[in-house]
């Protein structure tokens, strides 16, 4: 094995402008929200995002006028409300979006992490979905039954970013004894192209060895694996940290009107040389004992 670790901006510089990237997580939880932020200080642009229940990422990049198009189930920030700079960039057309319901979107990652190019699905039966996206959906008839199904299209973007927990220096990624659901994180990884890890915490290899049926993404699949403690404040990390209520809160009232949001991406993103500076703006040390998970 070969250490696969590197640092954030070196990571970040991995995924030109112009590429399609799945993030996982979400809605707010494990957002890969350091990365995100780098992302745009080193303007990246023109962007197709592709999500479960997209979020905070999705939202920020949307912000800045760095995403062309998102494909998804929904985008949103939960209970914070609504996303204003994505629902913004679509009611002005300047991101394009395409809806798939939670199973038929689930099904396409399915379909990259078995490495095939479509799944079939009944799901969509009854729907005019495939009308309005005919590339990506398209009816067909079983040869065994001859009942009627949709195929899908697996989704493969070039990049695929996590946030997770921890991992060793070569990648080897685990779970935490405690923890919410896991989304379709490990679909993500395994029907990755290109696998980029930023973590809470790198591990000695020992320790992972000593607990293998709590690793969920081998070394194998990754690329890149990136210790970003706080990774995704201002969103949940489960196990190791709450939200932010102070700083969504904020977010909310900036993103609500665009232009308050420049106030907002000049301080927070274009504003801080790192994550480390980003995380020295963002909030006190008392206000960061208080959000991590006891």
């Amino acid at each position: 094995m070969k250490s696969k670790l590197m640092a954030l901006e070196d990571a970040v510089k991995l995924v030109p402008s112009g590429s399609s990237v799945a993030f996982g997580g979400s809605i707010l939880r494990r957002q890969p929200m350091a990365f995100v932020r780098e992302m745009i200080r080193q303007g990246k642009k023109d962007l197709t995002v592709y999500g479960y229940p997209c979020g905070l990422a999705t939202d920020t990049l949307a912000g800045v006028g760095a995403v062309k198009r998102v494909e998804a189930v929904y985008t949103g920030l939960f209970q914070f409300g609504m996303s204003y700079n994505f629902r913004r960039a679509v009611e002005n057309g300047e991101l394009e979006i395409k809806d798939y319901p939670e199973v038929a979107q689930a099904a396409r990652y399915q379909a990259a992490a078995m490495n095939i190019d479509f799944i079939v699905t009944k799901d969509l039966l009854g729907t005019g979905m495939a009308k309005y996206n005919p590339e990506d959906i398209v009816e067909m008839v079983s040869p065994f039954t001859g009942e009627k199904y949709h195929a899908v299209k697996a989704i493969k973007p070039d990049f695929t970013v996590l946030h997770e927990y921890v991992a060793d220096e070569y990648g080897n990624v685990q779970w935490p004894d405690h923890r919410d659901a896991d989304d379709l994180d490990m679909l993500f990884a395994k029907g990755s192209r290109r696998l980029i890890v930023t973590v809470e915490k790198i591990v000695p290899h020992n320790q992972i060895t000593s607990r293998p049926n709590m690793t969920f993404i081998p070394h194998s699949w990754v690329e890149a694996v990136v210790e970003v403690p706080f990774g995704t404040h201002p969103a949940p990390c489960d196990a190791f940290y709450d939200e932010d209520d102070d700083h969504m809160a904020l977010y909310q009232k900036l993103a609500k009107e665009g232009t308050w949001y420049e106030e907002y991406a000049k301080k927070f993103i274009y504003g801080t040389k790192d994550h480390w500076d980003y995380l020295d703006k963002a909030m006190s040390a008392s206000h960061m004992a208080k959000l991590i998970v006891r």
